[in-house]
């Protein structure tokens, strides 16, 4: 169970970072100071959630195996909204071929620097060498959301589960 009060966390931030997950607590952390819009935080609260998700889901090691992060980084970044065409426009980068991908991996590694003290070329070379594997699994949505319509559906699709299954 999800408790607001609990669960979520309002604070001032260093730098340029909207927010976080502390797997310890378990706690959502929303960096008041540099979110300016509601866009913005619904971005940020479904990246932190699917970290929270892979935390119970996968029990990542955080701090010890920087693959699970970068795993974790990339589906975030790849579910989360931060790669849409609109959000990239916004920071005057769009290509046509691959740009979805590019921009989850290049999102994945500077999420990696920002709270791991390694090397560029560590977190590039991890984020490559989990990246297929991350990049498709696509829970829980089952799809990537890229509008809210998608969103919806995915959400269809996850309360109507049990159906599909439940006449095998």
């Amino acid at each position: 169970t999800v408790f607001n009060d609990r669960h979520f966390s309002c604070e001032n931030c260093d730098g340029c970072v909207s927010g976080g997950f502390d797997a310890a607590t378990s706690q959502i952390v929303l960096c008041q100071n540099n979110i300016r819009q509601q866009s913005h935080m619904n971005r940020v609260v479904t990246h932190e959630l699917i970290h929270a998700f892979d935390h119970c889901r996968a029990h990542v090691d955080w701090f010890k195996n920087v693959k699970h992060l970068a795993c974790s980084e990339i589906r975030a970044a790849n579910l989360s909204g931060d790669c849409t065409l609109m959000n990239e426009i916004a920071r005057f980068k769009f290509g046509l071929k691959g740009h979805h991908q590019t921009c989850v991996r290049d999102r994945a590694i500077r999420s990696i620097l920002a709270v791991r003290k390694v090397s560029k070329e560590t977190a590039e070379k991890a984020v490559d060498e989990v990246f297929d594997a991350c990049f498709n699994d696509l829970e829980p949505f089952g799809r990537i959301p890229h509008s809210k319509a998608d969103a919806r559906r995915a959400y269809r699709d996850f309360q109507n589960r049990d159906r599909y299954t439940a006449n095998l």
